[in-house]
């Protein structure tokens, strides 16, 4: 079976660090998934090319560019999601968060997610346990056990490679799951995920709410 894995970079920078930590997590996952015998397609949303479509949708009254509503789509429609964000005062970048704002409440329903982050140094890596983690369990996304920081002093060193690892495994393990943990993770059937870009089925007919008025 082919899984999707989509891959978001909030770096702002070209190249950044945070898209480099996201490499690194996308070769790892993909190689823990094909372990288990089975096939993954990445997609990588690099954030900052959406910069003017998330500002074009929250000042139009949340109406979504065509670029937004193909990625809004490609979230909705993966298996897991790799999150990579650089760190700004103390937190995760405005730009990250617009781009959470943007998707559907529904988009992440059950969705395993490992969260990354970047900084210059050390004294930054509570921001996964204190920004990210709560932000994606909110979405009701399930967040695996290890999230990965990296400060500049890290990459290349031998401990980031093993978080790297430990994760990406973490990560495929639910990726490839079949049969899930009753009671351990949200039930996708009782609660489908959603991109929010298509008409949904409740949609009250206009002729069946103008039905008795004459004018």
């Amino acid at each position: 079976m082919t899984r999707r894995l989509l891959v978001v970079s909030a770096g702002l920078s070209e190249p950044s660090s945070s898209r480099l930590l996201a490499d690194q997590l996308t070769d790892a996952v993909r190689a823990a998934v094909t372990a288990r015998g089975e096939d993954v397609v990445v997609d990588v949303v690099e954030v900052r090319e959406l910069a003017h479509d998330l500002a074009t949708m929250m000042t139009t009254g949340g109406m979504p560019t065509p670029a937004l509503s193909r990625v809004r789509d490609l979230v909705s429609a993966a298996d897991a999601v790799v999150a990579v964000t650089p760190v700004f005062g103390a937190s995760y970048s405005g730009l990250f968060k617009l781009f959470v704002d943007a998707l559907d409440t529904d988009a992440l329903n059950g969705m395993p997610v490992l969260v990354a982050a970047t900084a210059g140094t050390a004294r930054h890596s509570l921001v996964l346990d204190h920004a990210m983690r709560p932000l994606f369990t909110h979405y009701r996304a399930v967040v695996v056990p290890t999230g990965v920081f990296a400060a500049t002093e890290d990459f290349g060193a031998a401990g980031l490679a093993e978080r790297v690892g430990r994760a990406a495994a973490e990560l495929a393990a639910l990726m490839v799951r079949t049969e899930g943990v009753e009671g351990f993770a949200p039930d996708p059937a009782a609660r489908p995920r959603r991109s929010g870009t298509g008409v949904p089925d409740d949609v009250t007919p206009f002729e069946r709410l103008l039905r008795g008025h004459s004018g």
